[in-house]
């Protein structure tokens, strides 16, 4: 198991490793190195992913071997628990999401008017701090409902 592991390390490693060779000295545009590029990607890929199902394939008799100790402790949540934890994290996912909805247009619209006028630069960060509010107060609510279990 620890060496699918490690193949998928090294699989990862080699992708940023070749994304800073190729920062520091470009690949010229001919076709022969796009092809080579693509061959690689895609086998760095499927290393990864097979890596990834072999984890998952042969973890799960590492986790079906459990230790009765470690079976008693995971039976100590309940099911009104779970949902609870489900409901807790609900409001920082929603609100995550709403202030990604809400950045997406006023940072457009922020970048147009800074073009146009550079001295409106900071009511733009205004409005910019105001959408991304939102993802602050729904962690607060998932904080303080934390806090009531």
């Amino acid at each position: 198991m620890y060496w699918l592991l490690a193949l998928m390390s090294v699989s990862l490693l080699g992708v940023v490793a070749l994304g800073f060779y190729f920062e520091i000295r470009p690949v010229p545009r001919n076709p022969s190195t796009v092809n080579w590029l693509k061959g690689t990607v895609g086998v760095n890929l499927l290393t990864y992913f097979g890596a990834l199902v072999g984890i998952l394939f042969l973890g799960v008799n590492d986790v079906m071997a459990a230790e009765p100790a470690a079976v008693e402790a995971a039976k100590e949540v309940s099911v009104g628990l779970g949902l609870a934890l489900i409901g807790i994290g609900l409001p920082t996912a929603v609100a995550t999401i709403a202030a990604g909805i809400a950045v997406g247009p006023v940072g457009t619209a922020s970048l147009a008017v800074i073009a146009e006028k550079p001295e409106v630069f900071g009511r733009t960060l205004v409005y910019l701090g105001l959408a991304e509010g939102i993802a602050i107060y729904g962690l607060v609510v998932t904080i303080l409902l934390l806090g009531r279990i």
